[in-house]
């Protein structure tokens, strides 16, 4: 794969240096086993030195190595069908639909922005929060500057760029870096324990609503309770902000006429076992599928904030800056405590802009806020980056005897519902060849044969609810540490079996369950002796729901965040993204984290006068 070296040169420092240095360990292997550097080996060979060290526990070197040639496989893939007209739209290159007008933003990029400016508020961050944020204060009459890491991107760009191009580019380091230190927001972060967990988040303007799958779910009844209790938080009219946001999102059921192979499979399999299923409410109910939300749709079609929400906020004056790194939040003497002056932020060349303001709201995400309040001289609860939930996610592969192509209809179509009251959503779910979180077998010509049949692979995918189980450490580039709960292993090891049985109802005639070194499984009973047998280190898991890791509630000693969105011990200083939910909101949280924003932009409002001060 000529690509494979490009992907990981252009993944976040930490993800590339793991794979360069097991590439490097492979090749002092081949050098044992062979006598010679993989690379010159014949492929006979490499294939014997490779399942040679993946058979004597060197199998994560293997699967460290799969990421940048799998991703690479996709991009060649629709390369190829670029080139010979085989594209479709049912293939995922949705090249017979007309792509969507972006809508005006009042975007400027920080090297055209001024050193010095004020304003009644400065909002860091553009995704889900941010927007709603900015667009509360804007609309109320504040002049508002949201600050953005990235940069704007167009839907011409995603239809004009291959998937693979717009993956690095989403989720990689930039091509170009200055002293800014900006890889620290790259949007691929792996989380250290057993086992490691690869988070993923958007950047640019729309933050992770620009990425993410469109599944659009309230958060369950328990959980605005446990919200209310114990952690102190007032939910009273939650429902009508969430009205707000769906409205903001045009927030509908998906039609039954675009599930997808996937969706359909689903159904056809959960009708069995008499499991209850659903089409899932998303923020483009009238998608017809090209999959590709995931790395920028090429449409168009689906309602990331930077096409309602931001809009609107620019349309009531507020202004953004893009490609600015906050370096910290700036703040002055008050009678009690420290009170919000501003933010310091860096070009990507070095050079330094600060915009005064006596309001600021962070939004940076949960995995940047603490990290940005540690640089700022405001990192001193000791609960700021503790109380991390992820919603880890696996996958699960059926293997048909006729093509199922994943990669056509919506990345999530359809939840089967039998299991949410346990903590356990599963969905139908698909994504290009090659860019999907589940690892398929093999290596060499057995992992080739395995891609060249992916055409008759199904997959669905399942997220759990999770304890707390992790923390954000770091202040330029996030250190993440989590460890998997023992009741959490149990729970997706339950949703392993019940996926597996869901696709074997449905025709599959075997199902890989994704775990390192076993066989595929033929029925349920041998699927769950399998699972059962795994250590939960050998689960490959992925989540791009990161929350909690500045809590908000009562408890000033759990609670870094008050729960009006205040931060404790500064004036001014406020928290309005996903780092403030108490616990992991168990659905796909991107209502729950708009409706939030909007309630702490409300407070934010009615909390002092603006002084009205011109930018």
């Amino acid at each position: 794969m000529p690509r494979a070296g490009e992907v990981a040169a252009r993944l976040p420092a930490p993800a590339g240096s793991g794979i360069r240095a097991a590439a490097a360990a492979l090749d002092v292997a081949s050098r044992l086993i062979a006598g010679r550097p993989l690379a010159k080996l014949a492929p006979p060979e490499r294939d014997w030195v490779c399942t040679t060290v993946a058979s004597h526990g060197g199998r994560p070197l293997i699967n460290a190595l799969k990421m940048p040639m799998l991703l690479a496989a996709g991009a060649e893939w629709f390369n190829i069908a670029a080139v010979s007209g085989t594209a479709s739209a049912d293939d995922g290159t949705c090249d017979t639909h007309p792509p969507r007008h972006d809508p005006p933003l009042d975007c400027t990029a920080a090297a055209g922005w001024p050193s010095a400016a004020t304003a009644d508020a400065v909002v860091i961050g553009s995704g889900a929060g941010g927007a709603m944020a900015a667009r509360t204060l804007a609309r109320s009459g504040a002049r508002v500057v949201i600050i953005e890491a990235g940069r704007r991107y167009t839907v011409g760009e995603f239809r004009e760029r291959p998937p693979l191009d717009r993956f690095l580019e989403l989720y990689g380091r930039p091509r170009q870096q200055g002293g800014s230190g900006q890889d620290g927001n790259a949007g691929l972060t792996v989380a250290l324990g057993r086992p490691p967990i690869v988070l993923m988040s958007g950047r640019g303007v729309g933050g992770s609503t620009l990425v993410n799958f469109g599944t659009c779910s309230r958060p369950p009844a328990r959980v605005v309770s446990r919200w209310q209790q114990p952690f102190g938080i007032n939910m009273d009219g939650f429902g009508e902000l969430l009205d707000e946001v769906e409205q903001t999102l045009q927030v509908a059921t998906a039609p039954l006429g675009i599930p997808g192979t996937n969706g359909l499979i689903a159904r056809a399999g959960a009708r069995e076992p008499g499991w209850r299923t659903a089409p899932l409410r998303r923020d483009a109910p009238d998608y017809g599928g090209c999959c590709q939300r995931n790395v920028g749709c090429p449409r168009g079609a689906t309602n990331g904030v930077q096409l309602n929400a931001l809009p609107q906020a620019c349309e009531a004056g507020a202004r953004i800056v893009t490609n600015a790194w906050v370096q910290r939040v700036l703040t002055e003497r008050a009678p009690r405590g420290r009170r919000a002056a501003g933010v310091r932020a860096l070009r990507p060349d070095g050079s330094a802009l600060e915009i005064l303001s006596p309001l600021v709201v962070v939004a940076a995400g949960a995995l940047q806020t603490p990290l940005l309040l540690r640089r700022s001289g405001l990192g001193g609860h000791p609960g700021l980056g503790h109380g991390l939930a992820v919603h880890p996610a696996l996958s699960v592969a059926g293997r048909f005897d006729r093509p199922v192509p994943s990669w056509s209809g919506v990345l999530q179509s359809t939840g089967v519902e039998e299991l949410q009251d346990q903590g356990i959503l599963i969905g139908a779910t698909a994504s290009p060849p090659g860019m999907s979180s589940f690892l398929p077998l093999g290596v060499g010509r057995a992992l080739r044969r395995e891609l060249d049949g992916a055409d008759q692979l199904a997959f669905l995918g399942a997220m759990i609810a999770d304890a707390p189980s992790g923390s954000v450490h770091g202040r330029r580039g996030p250190v993440v540490c989590y460890r998997l709960a023992e009741r959490d292993a149990v729970k997706l090891r339950t949703a392993i079996v019940a996926m597996g049985k869901v696709l074997l109802a449905a025709g599959a005639r075997e199902v890989l369950s994704g775990l390192p070194g076993r066989p595929a499984a033929r029925s349920t009973a041998d699927l769950a002796a399998l699972v059962a047998a795994a250590p939960a280190s050998a689960l490959h898991l992925a989540a791009c729901h990161p929350t909690g890791s500045a809590r908000m509630g009562t408890d000033p000693q759990r609670c870094p965040v008050g729960t009006d969105g205040r931060l404790r011990g500064t004036h001014g200083v406020w928290v309005a993204d996903a780092s403030v939910l108490p616990t992991c909101p168990e659905v796909n949280p991107q209502l729950t984290i708009m409706a939030m924003a909007l309630a702490v932009a409300s407070r934010c409002c009615s909390s002092r006068p603006m002084r009205g001060v011109a930018t």
